[in-house]
């Protein structure tokens, strides 16, 4: 059995650590909000107080957190794990973070980037779809951790690699949604059966998960997050770095992006991503 200490258990977190509990390990989880740790604990884990006390005797400790800098002080602040841990504990970072972040971390700790794709269904179900960055033995060690919670599961290269990936997978999700949304207010503006419309697209060329899992919700405008705007804007603003950083030009990239920060400056941080349906609605004079 390994001892997992499991930090961030959100929306993705939770199930995650939940599952991990379901095949089998040892998983001590922690919340900043204390309902969270309490959900797990019925899911079956072992619930935590600190950092500390959920890494203290952990061979394996996993984040799941928004951004770079909550990776960076949960990970290497003066009361996190590296104060914690015990020496040659694995850090796998499922956070989706800029890659420098992941490669300087794993310049101080033994460490995996593995951030995540597949949203809060994927995390339930377990089929998320996990790109790794590392050392291929780090890779090897973390397999059956990686695969109870993860459908497919791959190493894409050195340190920083799998949020590089991430920020790829972000770029293509943001634009399909974008086009997703783009399409159902012009079919509803021609006044066609969207219902229908969405089965024949979704059995063409033009099919896509999008219009599987998140087209029916966007066109009742249901935006419970199962990925939140403001999560979406965030790692846009990764690609859009890392691109220039690489020089590359993503004018599309660039143009979703400003759509994203335009709907989270409206307030609406909070929904689904497939809120960027009600972007184009109001673009349109529709809403």
């Amino acid at each position: 059995m390994t001892r997992i200490g499991f930090i961030g258990l959100g929306i993705m977190g939770g199930p995650m650590a939940a599952n991990l509990v379901k095949a089998g390990f040892e998983v001590t989880g922690y919340n900043r909000g204390r309902s969270k740790v309490d959900k797990f604990v019925e899911a079956g884990g072992r619930g935590a107080s600190s950092v500390g006390e959920a890494v203290r005797d952990a061979e394996v400790v996993i984040t799941m957190l928004p951004d770079s800098p909550d990776v960076e002080s949960v990970v290497l602040g003066d009361d996190g794990v590296l104060a914690h841990a015990p020496e040659g504990v694995l850090l796998i970072d499922c956070s989706t973070i800029r890659p420098e972040v992941s490669r300087a971390i794993a310049g101080r700790v033994r460490a995996l980037d593995a951030p995540v794709s597949g949203g809060e269904q994927g995390a339930i179900d377990g089929t998320l779809s996990i790109m790794v960055g590392g050392a291929a033995e780090d890779f090897q060690a973390a397999q059956n951790i990686l695969r109870a919670v993860g459908g497919t599961v791959v190493h894409v290269g050195a340190a920083g690699s799998g949020q590089t990936v991430k920020a790829a997978n972000q770029l293509i999700v943001a634009g399909t949604i974008e086009l997703v949304a783009e399409s159902l207010v012009f079919l509803e503006a021609h006044g066609v059966d969207t219902e229908a419309a969405i089965e024949v697209l979704s059995g063409g060329l033009a099919g896509n998960r999008i219009l599987d899992r998140k087209a029916a919700a966007m066109v009742r405008r249901e935006f419970t997050p199962g990925f939140r705007v403001e999560l979406h804007h965030k790692d846009l603003g990764i690609v859009q770095a890392a691109a220039r950083e690489a020089g590359v030009a993503t004018p599309l990239g660039a143009v979703v992006a400003q759509l994203m920060a335009a709907l989270n400056a409206q307030g609406d941080g909070g929904l689904d991503h497939g809120a960027l349906l009600k972007l184009v609605a109001q673009l349109s004079g529709r809403e």
